[in-house]
């Protein structure tokens, strides 16, 4: 379809198509965000994984690990907290982690909430489009019979690409959305997971200290 024809159907499905373009243009540049986030600060590169499943590895390696990582890196900042505060009780070094764990699940959330909206909105404009098109559509009818054809045709189109179009955003929005919070729970679990292994290792540490 060229520019022309899109253009075209823009004009036709009318007014409500400009607050659907802004919902398609806020949930594209969520998705592309988030996009961005996972594959440059919520990765775990696969030679701290393997130091870390280990167990009994040594700090000055991971911290060597971490050091080449990026500093907005979701495990490089909660492994991080954790390094610094080995020397505590295992009480705060939990503490610790758990508060910086919940600051990264705010991170990996933030703005979530709009594609979980236009889900909602972009459907409801289209039935407004709908409707609206529709009353065009028969407002050419009048008493005396149809007396404008292009008129009621132009009408069901706008209430039929109106239809179209919120539902495909809202479409591209629910994967999204759904596609991310799995995305969110599955990083957050590995982190809990990995952090287990590292505050194991502090304790064994604490311990070996007090024998």
């Amino acid at each position: 379809m060229s520019m022309q024809e899109l253009w075209v159907t823009f004009q036709l499905a009318g007014m409500v198509m400009i607050p659907l373009s802004v919902l398609a243009v806020l949930a594209f540049a969520v998705i592309i965000e988030k996009t961005w986030l996972y594959l440059r600060y919520a990765r775990l590169p696969a030679e701290v994984l393997d130091l870390v499943e280990t167990y009994d590895f040594d700090w000055s390696r991971l911290q060597d690990r971490l050091h080449a990582m990026p500093d907005l890196n979701c495990f490089a900042r909660f492994f991080r907290v954790i390094l610094l505060n080995r020397e505590h009780p295992v009480w705060w070094v939990e503490s610790r982690a758990a508060d910086e764990a919940q600051q990264i699940e705010q991170i990996l959330a933030a703005r979530l909430w709009i594609l979980e909206t236009v889900v909602t909105a972009a459907p409801l404009l289209g039935l407004l489009g709908t409707i609206l098109g529709m009353m065009h559509a028969f407002h050419m009818i009048g008493n005396q019979g149809l007396v404008n054809p292009a008129g009621v045709t132009g009408g069901v189109a706008q209430a039929l690409i109106a239809t179209a179009v919120g539902l495909l955003i809202a479409l591209c929005s629910l994967f999204g959305f759904n596609f991310f919070s799995r995305l969110q729970t599955r990083t957050l679990d590995e982190m809990e997971r990995l952090g287990t292994r590292v505050v194991d290792h502090v304790r064994l540490d604490q311990q070996q200290e007090i024998s």
